[in-house]
């Protein structure tokens, strides 16, 4: 009796483990279909817009861009205030200004890849994309000491080709939800009018280093987006990791597994113009 006793229980234990073996890979290969079969459209591949996220936080970015350099007069003003930004400069613009690179990276900010020479990225084969990344991302390390994890295609210009050859080497290609319009000399009063208009959970906001009136909107813009309760944080801390993928019309990231505390927003257009 024993006998039969320990040797069906052998068995239940064999079942058991074999059960758990099929549930982990079972889940493993729905989450990795999930990733896969959510994150395009009939092969339509897109870069990260914004994050879904129950935390009220938005992330600044800044472009480098041709005119006259502002970097130091942002720089001070992010200080004052405390917040933390990523700025995707091209190499050719580093090396015009590598000052302005070294005080960006001293002042503890982010450096994102926006390859070496800004060309129009669909215009380029995968061959010379790569390479543009792969030098603007030496230079950066050696001018900066990081190790750049995210990519903004120029003129937020991208494709296929574009977000494969990003993935290839490591990076999570970043565009924006929010828009200032520095780059047009939009005036300081306009900047934050449209910004807190458009201002939601996980946005990502875009200005330029270059942008004329941009000093001047910082503070007050820095301010508003505190008062409305949001924090403001690097790409690094607004971005997600683990399980996640980009919804194909929004561009949106999302965890795969929705959080279930707080409330989230979720972004039905996006902020292109």
């Amino acid at each position: 009796m024993l006998i039969v006793i320990g040797r069906n229980w052998g068995r239940l234990i064999l079942i058991l483990v074999l059960l758990l073996i099929i549930a982990d890979t079972s889940q493993i290969l729905l989450l990795t279909a999930a990733k896969a079969v959510v994150s395009t459209v009939s092969g339509r591949l897109v870069p990260v817009y914004s994050v879904l996220t129950p935390e009220p936080r938005v992330s600044i970015t800044f472009e480098g861009a041709p005119g006259k350099d502002m970097t130091r007069g942002i720089l001070g003003v992010l200080e004052e205030h405390n917040v933390t930004a990523t700025f995707f400069l091209s190499g050719e613009w580093m090396e015009k200004h590598e000052d302005s690179v070294r005080a960006i990276s001293e002042s503890s900010h982010e450096l994102g890849n926006y390859t070496y020479f800004a060309p129009h990225p669909n215009s380029l084969l995968k061959a010379d994309l790569k390479r543009e990344l792969e030098k603007a991302h030496k230079y950066i390390e050696r001018v900066s000491g990081q190790a750049p994890k995210v990519f903004r295609p120029p003129y937020g210009e991208y494709s296929n080709k574009v977000i494969e050859v990003a993935r290839e080497l490591g990076y999570e290609t970043v565009i924006w939800s929010i828009e200032s319009l520095d780059w047009r000399g939009t005036s300081s009063a306009d900047m934050l009018t449209r910004i807190l208009g458009k201002l939601h959970k996980g946005a990502i906001i875009r200005f330029h280093v270059t942008g004329r009136n941009t000093p001047e909107a910082l503070p007050q813009i820095i301010e508003a987006i505190k008062d409305q309760g949001y924090e403001i944080v690097p790409l690094s801390q607004l971005l997600l990791e683990g399980d996640y993928y980009i919804h194909p019309h929004t561009g949106e990231m999302r965890p795969i597994h929705v959080p279930s505390a707080g409330r989230v927003e979720r972004r039905s257009l996006l902020d292109e113009t």
